[in-house]
């Protein structure tokens, strides 16, 4: 976090002074903190003199630059959460997306980097994101691609999450190749190294070995013996060892896995260190020495009570855990770590969606349930644990059978859509209802007039009139030259329907013909989608397309979307 926030400062600040003498002031109170290590609060001292100096003379950038700094300088959590708040309101009083863009990515990276909080973590980049869009910073741009990338990857979307990492790691390697100041070459040195790692660690996962080993030897031979990256050589020693492991060279993996704990632990990267104790004790465990694989395992343990966070690879912690205590037939333990495992699991549930159903594997809700009832006979509290269980299976099974229920209705309505968009009988309704209408007898109404409306209503109909916002029944009869009472007795008998619904229809059938036929529409938002049948509300929309297709918008598009790629 240091180093990124670093160079973000570097680079605002710099541009700061560049713009005015003025801002000299502002430089001379910041060399007296600037040098002092992050956290260290003794910068507060000259630090809120600078906040002070800046809003007395009204000057929000230079208010961003001092909250940005008093995040970095904060020693809890808590502060800096609340100095990047700050740091937000004050970034759109400058107007400038690129400052709100690099504030809402500074609180993103609190969340994800000290909270290990994903979900709001990714909310903060994807409002970075959309600020971004309109500068010029590519070197902000490519921190915000590689944070999503980030969370992405922690929510088990690899692949998407690789696409992340090469884009941003082109960059930063292209940069380097650059004549810029070194500062600007450090940092994108950094860029390059994690975004490598990231690379490393997708690969690992989407079980693409031939990648790993190719990046891991550029990564080691790069980072070795620099001073400047012993962060980023941790990282690559962790990955060398779990690669080693994974090749059963186990005295190998343990070496280089111990040996690159020391720089995770340096700066409180509690996340890698869980996956350094993990394959540390499973390394262990290979060369059958139990004793030392178990306190590695209840390292994990240790950090997941401490900081609530657990990765789902390292499920299968617990699960070694259970079965060692089970063989040594202490059923205290036994019972604590099966807890542990479904509290991790409501965790990797909540915080990892797309991972939660494809990681519950060995050790899933049959065997739990099976194994609680042993340990209920052990245990006097054992029958609330079954409980528990039972109940939380039970839940699982209802969900799933749910969401395979709507998934096939959701299969049929599209089916029945598309056969009556590809048989033409789509928007055919309403011709039959016309025909219907004329061969019964309607004396209240002159034939000569309800011929002639009908067919000022079918070039309505064919110009796609309908698409008008706001339109009425009585803006429709001006536009006809008659009036609304007859419009409305004629729509009502001859199409079948009153007019709210008829315009309604036309418009759901108009943008459904389009999203089947014309594929730019199925990029569009609900909200545009909405826009371009004449339909103001998003809500309104969304209904009407479920209450008239039988199918949700967004479930449509994505099985088109799924057909198109199919075919």
């Amino acid at each position: 976090m240091k180093k990124i926030y670093f160079f973000i400062t570097f680079l605002f600040f710099g541009i700061l002074l560049s713009q005015n003498n003025k801002f000299t002031i502002f430089y001379e109170i910041k060399k007296n903190y600037e040098g002092l290590p992050e956290n260290d609060i003794k910068a507060f001292r000259y630090l809120n003199r600078y906040i002070e100096l800046a809003k007395k003379q009204k000057n929000h950038e230079q208010l961003v630059q001092g909250y940005k700094d008093a995040v970095f300088y904060s020693s809890t959590v808590k502060n800096k959460l609340a100095y990047a708040d700050s740091t937000i309101l004050a970034s759109f009083l400058t107007n400038k997306n690129e400052i709100i863009s690099d504030a809402y990515l500074g609180k993103g990276i609190i969340y994800y980097f000290n909270y290990k909080k994903y979900r709001p973590a990714l909310e903060e980049y994807i409002k970075a994101y959309e600020y971004s869009r309109e500068t010029k910073n590519e070197y902000l741009k490519n921190e915000i691609v590689y944070h999503l990338g980030s969370v992405k990857s922690y929510l088990g979307y690899y692949d998407s999450a690789l696409k992340h990492f090469q884009e941003s790691n082109v960059y930063f390697e292209k940069t380097l190749k650059k004549n810029v100041h070194p500062n600007i070459i450090f940092n994108n040195k950094k860029g390059y190294f994690n975004s490598l790692h990231r690379m490393i660690v997708c690969h690992r996962n989407l079980k693409n070995y031939k990648a790993i080993d190719s990046l891991l030897e550029k990564a080691l031979s790069q980072t070795q013996n620099n001073k400047d990256y012993v962060q980023e050589y941790g990282y690559f020693l962790k990955e060398k060892g779990i690669n080693e492991f994974r090749k059963k060279k186990f005295k190998s993996a343990l070496f280089l896995l111990q040996k690159s704990l020391s720089p995770i632990i340096h700066i409180n990267d509690f996340g890698w260190a869980t996956v350094d104790y993990f394959y540390i004790g499973k390394s262990y465990m290979a060369l059958n020495d139990h004793k030392k694989a178990i306190v590695y395992f209840e390292k994990v343990d240790s950090v997941f009570n401490k900081h609530q966070f657990i990765l789902p690879e390292l499920r299968e912690n617990y699960e070694l855990l259970i079965h060692q205590y089970k063989d040594e037939k202490n059923i205290t333990k036994e019972l604590y770590y099966t807890k542990q495992l479904l509290k991790a699991d409501r965790i990797i549930s909540k915080d990892f969606t797309y991972l939660s159903s494809t990681i519950y594997r060995e050790y899933d809700t049959k065997t739990l349930l099976e194994e609680k009832e042993r340990l209920e006979k052990k245990t006097s509290w054992g029958i609330w644990l079954i409980i528990f269980l039972v109940v939380a299976a039970s839940s699982l099974m209802i969900l799933l059978i749910i969401k395979v229920k709507n998934e096939k209705t959701i299969k049929i309505n599209y089916k029945i859509l598309e056969e009556k968009i590809l048989n033409n009988s789509y928007q055919l309704s309403h011709e039959k209802v016309i025909q219907k209408a004329k061969d019964e007898e309607k004396p209240l109404l002159n034939e000569e007039m309800v011929n002639h409306i009908l067919m000022k209503l079918k070039c309505f109909e064919e110009k796609s009139g309908f698409t008008e916002n706001g339109l009425t029944i009585n803006k429709l009869a001006h536009k006809l030259n008659t009036n609304s009472a007859y419009l409305s007795q004629i729509i009502n008998e001859y199409k079948g329907v009153n007019f709210n619904r008829y315009l309604s229809e036309l418009r759901i059938n108009y943008i459904t013909n389009k999203l089947y036929n014309d594929r730019v529409f199925l990029n569009y938002k609900i909200e545009t989608l909405a826009e371009k049948c004449g339909i103001a509300s998003r809500t309104n929309f969304s209904n009407l397309f479920q209450e008239i297709n039988g199918i949700r918008p967004t479930d449509f598009i994505k099985k088109r979307l799924k057909t198109i790629k199919n075919n």
